[in-house]
């Protein structure tokens, strides 16, 4: 009965220190789940600014990686790098007791309503409501510039033909025109104090405040900015 006992004794020996440093492993080494979450809390808290959804992806940390516990974890952007699509974000622990540093990769997603032709549009063609609709879209995987404001398509001119389902672009669309080539204009010279007001020729399309070229009465050109209603500022 003593040997029994004896034993017994001995194999709680063993397994309580074994036990213990297996507890010990787990405490005094970084849990990959709370850097995963550091991560995710980083990127939610600084693309909260962006239009749309925000959704993100962190990618696989090697869950056999070992590395001391840190009290205070700080996710950063790399130096190059930018919340948009997929990109690298940094980990670090900076500490008394743990230093080290480790980089993820992971995916930014921004879901939002971008504004496609519903239609096909010719060049010179004015834009309608009609002529656009929205199409929810991950706003990283499309050209840079897409346009999601409608206020900034309505009422602007198509610079080339488009086929439908185009997703518009600035550069696709330009300002209407207030004043054309050969349209009879009246040339306007502000001054302190004084108004002179003559007529001339648009020798060239423009639109409202670009620079026009025209010609006065006496064969002059000038330079001048484009108004609505046929006016020229000319600058005294």
């Amino acid at each position: 009965m003593i040997r029994c006992l004896t034993t017994i004794l001995c194999l709680l020996t063993l397994v309580f220190p074994a036990l213990a440093s297996q507890q010990k492993t787990s405490i005094d080494h970084q849990e990959i789940s709370v850097i995963k979450n550091a991560i995710e809390n980083f990127l939610y808290s600084n693309t909260a600014s962006l239009p749309g959804q925000v959704i993100v992806n962190v990618g696989q940390i090697d869950k056999h990686l070992m590395l001391p516990k840190c009290p205070q974890l700080e996710p950063f952007v790399p130096a190059g790098g930018r919340l948009w699509g997929k990109t690298s974000i940094g980990v670090r622990c900076d500490s008394e007791i743990a230093a080290w540093t480790i980089y993820v990769q992971t995916e930014i997603g921004v879901m939002a309503d971008v504004l496609h032709l519903a239609r096909p549009v010719s060049s010179g063609q004015a834009l309608t409501y009609e002529d656009i609709a929205p199409q929810n879209v991950n706003l990283t995987q499309m050209p840079e510039g897409i346009l999601t404001n409608a206020a900034q398509i309505i009422g602007k001119v198509a610079t080339t033909n488009l086929p439908a389902g185009q997703p518009l672009r600035p550069q696709m669309l330009r300002a209407p025109y207030v004043i054309v080539r050969g349209q009879a204009v009246n040339l306007v010279v502000q001054g302190r104090g004084f108004s002179i007001r003559s007529e001339g020729q648009a020798l060239i399309n423009a639109t409202e405040g670009q620079v026009i070229q025209v010609r006065n009465k006496s064969g002059r050109i000038l330079n001048g900015l484009a108004r609505a209603n046929s006016i020229v500022e000319i600058q005294p």
